[in-house]
């Protein structure tokens, strides 16, 4: 292949090789005659051969151009048939025969076999010497190959360079793209487009199915596993050897890029690791370091999130199995993360991968996606802040009796169930979510004892205000305050039920 140089960019153009139809137009060849075989003149050229000995199957390889003066040759029509079917399968570019001295011509039963096999055969004038045919086809190829490799290079110093500069891998498909011109895409292993070129749209996938049509892949390894695939459309023409090696360039230059993003991920997931861990163990103080720290990690101080716990069926301490699932989980969940634009903040203990959840990211579609059948998921309520996270992470560690693999439980889910069972904490959790709107009221307890009331005669108005011994108007005034602040529904039964759940816990504190 050659390069066409245009505005300072190579495309691929050409072929690299020589074929049998192009060494015909050599000086040496002018005056041959192909005269079978026809159909195959496609074929290319890798070597030339000179052999007159009675058995040449020994000295021949796949792709040779075979000269012969024939003197060995066979003369009868069964031998000459064998001959050349064994030289077809043989895999030759080409049979040229030096005519006339031992064969006038070339015999017609060889010529009827070549034709049946589509092998080429050549007449050859007898004073063309056979050394000038092998040294001008000889030096074709070693020129080609030689343009090859300076070509090669080329690419290669061009990808190597875009690799210096490249911002993502989205950078590296458009440099080759712009090399080869061909559409490719850079695929993960387990499926998912990270990057395209020409831009836009999905990759035309339409000739998978179909292997001769199949794109070309070529494997991106890291420490030989597999971090991705760079996969290049063909739709029928197969890529060519120049087009490969920059394939293949182009695979390591993405690899040393995957390797160094997976460093820098690295170095800033233990730096969140580091920060979160600090937060749920709530040693962190809101000082100017810190909050700069903070920003840096994608944690808004004045922000609202749930706290996640994700827990693994393995047993504990892990085994080096154990670990590699819950590695593989938090990669999947800090893309999962990235995805729904929040900040990859987790920690990693034994089984257990905590996170946290911006209030605006739906816990539901997260765990669609992670879900599996080894997997528990908890979600607590939402806090702001610092204390916050520290306020969801003792929810979702209160759930942790309750784990059954495949499952998602937010912290909500369990806390009536928690209270009929008599968890000491969960009917302090309980009250709290309940009330804790109205005890931020400068009036607060009188609010709270006011909703009890109404709970113990089962929202009767009149036998409330009668128990409190108020006017039914202030007992009005008072709910309306309630549910102003708390959002109470006295109509809902499932309201209903947990105020007079409340009500029944209140009453055995009070014993």
């Amino acid at each position: 292949m050659k390069f066409a140089y245009k505005e300072g960019v190579s495309h691929c153009a050409g072929v690299s090789v020589v074929k049998l139809m192009d060494a015909l137009n050599l000086d040496s060849l002018r005056r041959a005659t192909v005269v079978a075989g026809t159909q195959a003149l496609e074929r290319t050229v890798r070597w030339v051969n000179v052999v007159d000995v009675p058995d040449p199957l020994p000295w021949v390889r796949e792709g040779d151009l075979l000269l012969t003066t024939g003197y060995a040759w066979p003369r009868d029509e069964d031998g000459l048939d064998r001959l050349i079917a064994a030289m077809a399968g043989r895999g030759l570019a080409g049979l040229g025969l030096a005519v006339p001295n031992f064969f006038e011509r070339m015999p017609l039963a060889a010529r009827r076999a070549a034709d049946a096999h589509h092998l080429p055969l050549l007449e050859i004038p007898w004073e063309i010497p056979f050394s000038s045919i092998t040294e001008e086809i000889h030096r074709s190829i070693l020129s080609l190959q030689r343009d090859l490799l300076e070509q090669s290079e080329a690419i290669h110093k061009k990808l190597m360079k875009a690799g210096l500069e490249a911002k993502s891998l989205q950078d590296l498909t458009d440099t080759l793209h712009s090399l080869i011109g061909r559409e490719v895409w850079i695929e993960h292993p387990e499926g998912g487009v990270l990057a395209k070129s020409p831009a836009g749209g999905k990759p035309d996938l339409s000739e998978n199915g179909q292997s001769e049509h199949a794109p070309y892949e070529c494997p991106i390894l890291i420490k030989r596993e597999p971090a991705a695939v760079l996969k290049i459309v063909q739709h029928g023409h197969p890529l060519g050897e120049l087009e490969i090696r920059a394939a293949e360039s182009a695979a390591v230059v993405i690899a040393l890029h995957l390797s160094q993003q997976r460093a820098l991920a690295s170095l800033e997931t233990q730096l969140g690791y580091s920060f979160l861990e600090s937060l749920l163990e709530g040693v962190v103080e809101p000082t100017s370091q810190m909050l700069q720290r903070a920003q840096i990690l994608g944690f808004d101080p004045g922000g609202v999130y749930s706290v996640g716990l994700l827990v693994l069926s393995a047993q504990v301490p892990l085994s080096r199995d154990g670990v590699i699932r819950r590695e593989k989980l938090a990669v999947s969940l800090k893309r999962e993360l990235q995805d729904l634009h929040a900040a990859p903040l987790l920690s990693l203990s034994q089984n257990h991968i905590t996170f946290l959840l911006p209030e605006r990211c739906p816990f539901s579609r997260l765990w669609e996606r992670l879900r599996s059948p080894d997997v528990a998921m908890f979600l607590s309520r939402t806090h702001q802040g610092f204390a916050g996270v520290r306020q969801g992470f003792a929810e979702v560690s209160s759930l942790l009796p309750y784990t059954v693999p495949g499952r998602c439980c937010r912290f909500e889910d369990l806390l009536v169930h928690r209270v009929l069972i008599g968890e000491r904490e969960a009917r302090a959790q309980f009250l709290e979510k309940l009330f804790q709107p109205l005890m931020r009221d400068k009036n607060g307890e009188v609010l709270v004892e006011t909703v009890i009331a109404a709970a113990r005669c089962g929202f009767h108005l009149k036998k409330a205000a009668e128990a409190m011994c108020v006017h039914p108007k202030t007992l009005r005034y008072r709910l309306d305050r309630a549910i102003s602040l708390g959002g109470f529904d006295f109509q809902d039964p499932q309201q209903q039920f947990e105020l007079q759940l409340a009500e029944r816990v209140l009453s055995l504190q009070d014993k």
